[in-house]
């Protein structure tokens, strides 16, 4: 059984910050790329950045050089800091764990966050 609990989330005006973490437990020994999707409303679930336990990162175009992925490997917990924040970052904010070589489809989900960015 794995268990992903993301928080963070909130209310913050536009060019703020905010900062999600999450925490994964369980049987996850195997499950080392975390990542981090959003889902806005009417939109598809899109992916946000990722990081593998070794650290390799990678970000979607729209996020690069505001949002930073990191991860404590200790706390099996990752985090995603977010600047400069804009409006079309609104969204409710997933942190997925999955086996390296697996796929998103097979990745434990958290319940999700949100995030709403005011203009």
């Amino acid at each position: 059984q794995v268990q992903v609990v993301e928080s963070g989330g909130g209310l913050v005006q536009a060019g703020g910050f905010l900062r999600l973490s999450c925490a994964a437990s369980g049987s996850i020994s195997r499950l080392n790329v975390m990542g981090w999707h959003r889902q806005a409303p009417g939109n598809q679930r899109e992916l946000v950045a990722t990081i593998t336990g070794g650290g390799n990162t990678n970000y979607a175009d729209s996020v690069k050089g505001r949002f930073t992925i990191s991860r404590d490997n200790a706390k099996n917990t990752v985090y995603l800091q977010m600047n400069s924040l804009k409006p079309e970052d609104t969204a409710v904010y997933f942190c997925a764990v999955r086996r390296y070589g697996g796929t998103w489809s097979d990745a434990y989900w958290g319940q999700g966050t949100q995030v709403t960015v005011s203009s």
